[in-house]
C-alpha cells in the first residue's frame, strides 16, 4: 500500500538484528513491547496525565512479518477515556527495507491503561 498522507506517529524506529530470531523476522515480542510503549505516548497525549499502567492488550493480530531494516511506525488511537482508564488502538506499519513508500500493515493491537499516582493507587484521569 502507497503511503496517502503523513500521520503522527506515537514512535517510528528501524529494526536492527538484535531485534530478529533466526529466520531474519522480529520477534513478536519486540513488537509488543513497542505496542505498549505508543500506547502509553498516547494515553499522555490524550489525557495530559503522565503515569499509566497497562491492564490489557486484547486482540493482538500480526498480519505480516518484520524484517531487518523496516522502517517501522507505531500509530496509536485513543477509542474510550473512562474515570480511571482508556482504551487505545495501535496500528503497526512497516515501510519495508529496500522499497521506500511500500508500506505493509503488519500488527495492530487494543490496550487498556489505567491511571495512577506516584504510590501507583489507581486515580482519576485528569485528577
Amino acid at each position: 500500500m502507497e503511503r496517502e498522507n503523513i500521520r503522527d506517529a506515537a514512535i517510528r524506529l528501524t529494526m536492527m538484528p538484535r531485534d530478529t530470531n533466526a529466520h531474519g523476522t522480529v520477534f513478536g515480542g519486540v513488537i509488543l513491547s513497542y505496542i505498549d510503549v505508543a500506547g502509553g505516548v498516547e494515553a499522555v497525549r490524550h489525557t495530559k496525565h503522565n503515569r499509566f499502567v497497562t491492564v490489557a492488550m486484547k486482540e493482538v493480530i500480526f498480519h505480516e512479518p518484520v524484517f531487518i531494516g523496516d522502517l517501522v511506525s507505531f500509530y496509536a488511537e485513543t477509542l474510550r477515556v473512562g474515570n480511571t482508564s482508556i482504551t487505545i488502538h495501535v496500528v503497526v506499519e512497516a515501510e519495508r527495507f529496500g522499497t521506500p513508500g511500500v508500506i505493509a500493515k503488519v500488527t495492530e493491537a487494543e490496550l487498556t491503561f489505567v491511571a495512577v499516582n506516584e504510590a501507583r493507587e489507581k486515580v482519576r484521569i485528569g485528577g
